[in-house]
């Protein structure tokens, strides 16, 4: 792709022709069942893709009215025939008729069958498997790829976040109005599955929540969405987010981490670190309010600090020395009192992250350097909670960071975030006046699937225009 072509953007028939290309869009179709029929009632009209299709393309044209308008044109729906005419030249049963499909052939195929529980938990789970193999077609999450434990490389990590889909309905459940000419009160429409979720900042959002996983490459259009889940209640978004990297993790054996916010705290790192074998990748929240420590001071983030263990270390004279280890920000340090009584934080240079696996699970240890005035040398550190860790009752995962934000490695790969709120404002941008599609998270879980599928059918036929196009003429 030209530099000129990349500043023009992406044409609807361009999302369009990256769809029909990508073969996630007919295996998902596949998943829906053929009818009975001796059951009776009218063959389908449509083949099931069209139904997964028009789903997908109301994140292109913002709406189903939108759609249908754009679909009954002579040129986009003979365009379209023609697409499915070539993929699939020797199956008729395939090709599209010359009436165009029409909103409501999309709303019965959406109602009656995409969104039936067992069908669109085979959708999830296709989705997640395609996904997958897309990524590592884009060189994303290769086992044999760059990186290591120690200096994880942007490729092979996961990260995600947590997304408020505005309702369709101002109103809140319960919610009335009164005739003022004749009295009477009318219920009005809500989104029943809305609620009231509270943002990182503080702030609170009244909606749908849902949890986006990707991965993604340097290249323009390099985004794949793994995975959308729906947290079902407030408070949720952790272990919504824990049972999607669960699903995941066996598919993407080259990932070697997680991105993601505070939302994921010392029981959720435990879980990555010893059943997952993922490094997980967030900062510590600070220290809480009321304690000895305010949250901020002087407008500066205050840091928690906490005791980890005393060890025992032999200096190269040979001569024994106990040092207390401790956790500020999830880096590890020594501590010393200063002549004054104050405590004295030295951070330790970390050397190695590396993980051991056993029939238990996954152990991790860190490997930092000591000071010269301990007579320099190394220690190891456990990463994860044990038996020992919890008999002192110390979370340890809670506490202290494989990659503290103070690491030279931190800033480049959590800056991986950004694109995770970049991914929340795209899907807005699809929305009709930036509110839900559908109404009931089933409906919405299937419109979020199917922007998924849009976003990763570009990012694929970006990688294939890339790869195919001629190199640029030197210059003179």
């Amino acid at each position: 792709m030209t530099v000129e072509a990349a500043r023009v953007g992406v044409s609807s028939l361009e999302r369009l022709e990256a769809l029909v290309a990508n073969d996630e869009l007919f295996a998902l179709a596949d998943a829906v069942p053929e009818p009975d029929p001796s059951a009776g009632g009218r063959p389908r009209m449509f083949p099931p893709y069209m139904w997964v299709l028009f789903d997908a393309l109301l994140s292109v044209y913002g709406s189903a009215r939108r759609v249908e308008a754009e679909l009954a044109h002579p040129v986009v729906w003979a365009h379209l025939r023609v697409l499915i005419a070539r993929r699939f030249p020797d199956d008729p049963d395939r090709w599209l008729s010359e009436e165009p499909m029409r909103r409501h052939h999309y709303t019965y195929g959406r109602t009656r069958w995409l969104t039936h529980p067992l069908v669109f938990a085979s959708l999830r789970r296709i989705h997640r498997e395609h996904a997958a193999r897309q990524a590592r077609q884009l060189g994303l999450l290769d086992p044999d790829g760059p990186g290591s434990y120690t200096h994880p490389d942007l490729s092979r990590m996961l990260y995600a976040d947590g997304k408020v889909l505005t309702p369709l309905f101002k109103a809140k459940p319960g919610d009335t109005k009164t005739d003022k000419a004749t009295g009477e009160v009318r219920q009005l429409r809500a989104e029943q599955d809305a609620a009231l979720h509270f943002e990182g900042t503080g702030e609170t959002a009244w909606g749908t929540k849902w949890v986006v996983m990707a991965a993604r490459s340097r290249d323009l259009h390099g985004r794949i969405i793994l995975d959308v889940d729906h947290v079902p209640s407030p408070g949720g978004e952790a272990a919504c987010a824990m049972d999607t990297i669960t699903e995941l993790a066996p598919l993407c054996p080259g990932a070697l981490g997680l991105i993601y916010d505070t939302a994921l705290r010392g029981v959720h790192h435990q879980r990555l670190l010893r059943d997952l074998g993922l490094l997980p990748l967030n900062k510590v929240t600070a220290a809480k309010a009321g304690s000895r420590k305010p949250r901020r001071k002087d407008g500066r983030r205050v840091e928690k600090s906490t005791h980890i263990e005393d060890r025992t270390i032999t200096g190269p004279d040979g001569t024994e020395r106990v040092v207390s280890l401790f956790a500020k920000g999830g880096a590890v340090g020594i501590a010393t009192l200063t002549d004054t009584g104050e405590r004295a934080f030295t951070e330790l240079r970390r050397l190695r992250t590396q993980r051991n696996t056993d029939k238990s699970g996954h152990r991790w240890y860190n490997t930092y350097a000591l000071p010269d005035h301990l007579g320099g040398g190394t220690i190891k550190v456990r990463l994860h909670c044990n038996a020992e860790d919890e008999k002192r009752k110390f979370n340890r995962t809670e506490n202290v960071r494989p990659i503290p934000p103070t690491d030279p490695d931190f800033a480049a790969l959590y800056g991986r975030r950004s694109d995770a709120e970049s991914i929340n404002r795209a899907l807005d941008d699809t929305l009709w006046l930036r509110r839900a599609h559908s109404i009931g998270h089933e409906r919405q879980h299937l419109n979020l699937l199917t922007f998924a599928l849009g976003v990763n059918s570009l990012a694929l036929h970006s990688h294939r225009r890339r790869s195919s196009d001629p190199p640029l003429p030197a210059a003179a």
